[in-house]
């Protein structure tokens, strides 16, 4: 079996950030959206990975590099623009050949894995099997209309009237029969070729098409919000360990990691926290629910269920809560009069300001 990874889109959601860098690249954790799903494939025993990228080819070639380090083989595929799911299988038909392969969105965390499901497309071998997770409102999703046993019986996608709760998540199994189908099916109405359009294609003419309800954590991090909930589950299960200095003025509590080379002054930590390699922390309260990047500087502030990208730097700052920091973004006080703010802001940029 191979493995697809889509890793091509634009993030608007996630904008100002996704103009800088891709969206599978946000850290949750204080890794990569990205590294975390490429993990999870490796764990099924997949080493031969193929990775479709737009613009960023150069910046996730930087960080995930040729997969050596995930024990798997990445080969990059290059789209010019998104053209719809079902487009990337085609454009990677000679990496995928005639092997079995699942497809995963690059930016869907599912950190309790798919291992189970691999196994039961192993064994059955559907021409495919889609995983499904119930959402109390369906309709931003593709839908899956199923029988008892598991048979997909119709695929919808963003019904205005949806007919089940089983959205689809974005991770998908496939025999080649596939292929057949997204040859054989036109692009929707807004231009894109649809992998929802081929699995449809694949029940109307008769072939085994199966959905797997997931019942475990899952995320799209497609926005902010979602982001910073994912990091409060994944920093949930840290095991706490100290590789780096941490002075007799500190204090820390519960699961705390402070990575080599890290150094934490006269401050307080309380758990879940992460604090990434060359980090220093004076001065400062943080915590719970926080991540701080490699090289960040924090230095009297108070700061909380948050992620600080690399090498930012943030100073003085009396109370931060739920926010999303980008790569060395420097956040400080005004010098200007105490009762008038400066902002100098990008596009679409969200600022929310105290009384």
């Amino acid at each position: 079996m191979k493995a697809l990874v889509l890793s091509g889109g634009t993030g608007t959601r996630l904008r100002p950030f996704s103009y800088s860098m891709p969206k599978q690249l946000i850290p949750v954790a204080n890794k990569p959206v990205l590294e975390h799903v490429l993990r999870n494939i490796a764990e099924l025993g997949v080493t031969e990975i193929g990775v479709i990228v737009g613009d960023w080819l150069t910046e996730i070639d930087r960080v995930v590099g040729d997969g050596s380090r995930f024990g798997v083989r990445i080969t990059y595929i290059q789209q010019d623009k998104p053209r719809g799911l079902a487009h990337c299988v085609a454009l990677a038909r000679p990496f995928l050949g005639d092997d079995d392969f699942v497809m995963y969105l690059g930016d869907n965390m599912l950190p309790e894995g798919i291992g189970a499901v691999a196994e039961d497309f192993r064994a059955a071998r559907p021409a495919a099997q889609v995983v499904v997770h119930k959402v109390p409102d369906p309709r931003a999703f593709g839908v899956a209309e199923t029988a008892a046993d598991g048979t997909v019986l119709r695929l919808v996608e963003k019904p205005a009237h949806p007919r089940s709760d089983l959205a689809l998540i974005g991770v998908y199994f496939f025999t080649p029969a596939v292929h057949e189908a997204v040859a054989a099916i036109a692009p929707s109405a807004r231009g894109e070729l649809e992998i929802t359009d081929a699995i449809q294609w694949l029940v109307e003419h008769g072939a085994p098409v199966r959905a797997s309800e997931y019942t475990g954590y899952w995320k799209d991090t497609g926005r902010t919000e979602d982001v910073l909930e994912c990091n409060r589950k994944l920093l949930g299960d840290l095991a706490p360990r100290v590789a780096g200095e941490v002075d007799e003025a500190s204090e820390l509590i519960g699961q705390v990691v402070v990575e080599a080379g890290a150094r934490v002054v006269r401050s307080r930590i309380e758990g879940p926290v992460v604090i990434g390699a060359d980090t220093v922390v004076e001065d400062s309260d943080v915590g719970p629910y926080t991540s701080l990047g490699r090289g960040c500087l924090l230095r009297a502030t108070r700061l909380s269920d948050s992620i600080v990208m690399d090498g930012a730097s943030i100073s003085g700052i009396p109370g931060l809560h739920g926010s999303l920091i980008g790569r060395s973004a420097v956040v400080g006080p005004s010098e200007h009069v105490a009762s008038h703010h400066r902002l100098v802001v990008g596009d679409h940029t969200r600022v929310e300001v105290a009384a």
